[in-house]
């Protein structure tokens, strides 16, 4: 892989790591922070929040900047923030220094996207996004698991030092590496925006809002969802973690050639379908290992599985936006994560955090009734424009009438 590819990826590694890390840690980060769960939980959610916010407005206002600049700042902001949550002295400064690493996140990640796709030639442009992506995709798997094996066997701070580190390696494969990047057409915010009024990017976008919201309520909450199977033992609760991450990586390897063999629509339902039958059943598959491996299993790989379709469908709406579209549905994302927070702390209150999968599946199957509209309004659209096509190519022709 190109050297600055691998750099960009790392950042993006080191980013996705510190947005699903906390979940590992979090009982420990409670503990230290004498806080509840539910509070501890919203590191994550602010993280979300700040990231899902700041990301677009950051790349409409900063189209101006040279990338290199940006990418570099991003990174210190982020790594400065990730040190400041590891001698945070209270819940407060640790809540404003998770704000602050999202504000970091929010200007590298977009950045780091949009420089991928022109420091490679053109025909390279769709897999240096890809391997770019990959790097938070990565992140589940392998920086998440080593991050919360690091919490248990020394303590959560240094969790968020090997964070740090992450990124600090990753600035300087910048610095070093990334000499000079083309700028990219300026546009503006409002433009950013616009395609949120086509109903059928607003059904799609509501999809992965919805259905992300119901994941991370279950994924923010995973160390004690699964404190029964696990028993408190960190290494194996490293290893759901990083069978989770297998099975998403595998699924969005696979996800594509479905899609190209059976249709968008057909995977995307199945793969919604899964993971809502898989938290129905939550509550008596995490209580055993092996029963809560095979739900961690269905879960990562079925869960992850959605993105390549959702993504897929927003492509497919219009092309000539794709990078716009894709932007969106990442805030919707993290804005899922965010709600996801305060969803799983206000049903751990009120249900108790046995029954939070029964939250995450009612927000699953929300997004498949959206799904489902929005698969109807773009083949009501498809109909119309082969209607309208097939008018005008008759206007355009037509048949020659005998005089009366």
């Amino acid at each position: 892989m190109d050297r600055r590819l691998l750099v960009l990826a790392l950042g993006m590694f080191a980013l996705g790591t510190d947005g699903f890390v906390v979940a590992g840690v979090l009982p420990e980060i409670a503990r230290s922070l004498h806080v509840g769960i539910g509070a501890a939980a919203q590191m994550t959610t602010i993280y979300a929040i700040t990231f899902a916010l700041l990301a677009p407005v950051i790349a409409a206002f900063g189209a101006h900047v040279p990338r290199k600049h940006l990418l570099l700042a991003g990174l210190s902001i982020f790594v400065i923030a990730n040190l400041g949550t590891a001698i945070a002295p209270t819940f407060a400064i640790a809540l404003a220094t998770r704000a602050l690493a999202g504000l970091g996140a929010a200007i590298f990640s977009p950045t780091a996207t949009g420089s991928a796709s022109v420091i490679v030639p053109p025909e390279r442009r769709g897999f240096a996004l890809a391997a770019v992506i990959t790097g938070m995709t990565v992140s589940t798997a392998i920086g998440s698991p080593i991050g919360t094996i690091i919490g248990g066997l020394v303590d959560w701070r240094w969790t968020m030092v090997f964070v740090a580190a992450l990124a600090a390696v990753s600035w300087i494969g910048v610095f070093a590496l990334l000499s000079h990047i083309p700028m990219l057409p300026a546009i503006s915010l409002a433009k950013r925006l616009a395609p949120l009024a086509d109903v059928r990017v607003g059904l799609t976008l509501t999809t992965s809002f919805l259905f992300f919201t119901g994941i991370y309520t279950i994924y923010t909450y995973f160390a004690v969802v699964f404190d029964r199977a696990t028993g408190g033992d960190t290494t194996l609760l490293g290893g759901l973690l990083v069978l989770w991450g297998l099975a998403g990586i595998a699924s969005n390897l696979l996800g594509g050639r479905l899609i190209d063999v059976v249709g968008n629509h057909k995977v995307l339902t199945t793969m919604l379908a899964f993971v809502l039958v898989d938290f129905i059943l939550l509550q008596w598959t995490s209580a055993h290992v092996w029963t809560a491996i095979l739900a961690v299993v269905f879960w990562g790989g079925f869960g992850w599985g959605t993105v390549v379709p959702l993504q897929h469908r927003l492509v497919g709406i219009s092309p000539p936006i794709a990078p716009l579209l894709l932007g969106l549905n990442n805030s919707a994302i993290f804005f899922g994560t965010t709600a996801a927070g305060l969803m799983g702390a206000v049903g751990i209150q009120v249900l108790g955090v046995r029954n939070l999968g029964f939250i995450g599946a009612g927000f699953v199957a929300l997004a498949m009734i959206m799904s489902e509209l929005a698969a109807r309004k773009i083949a009501t659209f498809k109909q119309k424009a082969a209607v309208s096509q097939s008018v005008n190519f008759g206007s355009a022709n037509p048949v020659e009438q005998p005089e009366a």
